[in-house]
């Protein structure tokens, strides 16, 4: 892509906008109150705003290689802060996709350097999952299942989080695990079963609020 049409894209952009509503650069200025933060991955054809129909203002996002959230991680947790204790969102998401390159790295044993320490986060979901996994036959289903389950896992490392245990009490905020197929555009709910995955290690985790 021409960089130059960048910007070309970005005047026509504002032109639309501004057809549409006069003031909108106005009301986008005034600030934001997003209700759902969104952790995806940096997948160029995964768009968050895009594939939920969404607006500017809408949505707090963050993405990284295969949406992963390791408690070492001083970006996205400071992304869950943000997001769960200064905006108030009332929904976390955590959403997937098919066809993840950084799912079927993780699955390999090549050397790739500084990415290898980032893929042992989804190696150690596949660690805990090995049995599932391995009883899987066909290689694309087994690539889908892990991406399905490292959402799940990122999906519990957020509930682990201080921030995201007090707004549950709190606000009722709600964790949810998606998964985006490129394949189809149809993005998924994993319905997740929290509270059943969890109850082993509630006790462990939990974050006495003080109250």
């Amino acid at each position: 892509m021409d960089i130059k049409q960048i910007f070309k894209n970005n005047e026509n952009w504002i032109a639309r906008q501004l057809e549409t509503d006069s003031n909108y650069f106005e009301h986008l200025s005034q600030g934001q109150s997003p209700s759902i933060l969104y952790i995806g991955c940096s997948d160029s054809r995964v768009t968050a705003e895009e594939l939920m129909g969404v607006q500017p203002g809408e949505v707090f996002v963050h993405r990284n290689i295969a949406n992963v959230v390791p408690n070492t991680d001083l970006s996205v947790m400071s992304v869950i802060n943000y997001a769960v204790s200064i905006l108030k969102v009332d929904h976390v998401v955590i959403c997937g996709h098919y066809g993840c390159g950084g799912i079927k790295a993780a699955m390999q044993q090549s050397d790739l350097g500084i990415l290898n320490p980032w893929l042992r986060n989804i190696r150690d979901v596949y660690r805990l999952h090995r049995k599932e996994l391995d009883a899987i036959e066909d290689d694309n289903r087994r690539y889908e299942r892990l991406a399905e389950l490292n959402v799940q896992e990122q999906c519990i490392n957020v509930i682990k989080t201080s921030e995201v245990q007090k707004a549950v009490i709190d606000r009722k905020l709600t964790v949810h695990g998606w998964i985006f197929d490129i394949g189809t555009g149809k993005l998924i709910d994993l319905n997740i079963d929290f509270e059943n995955i969890t109850k082993d290690i509630t006790e462990i985790y939990r974050i006495n609020s003080g109250k």
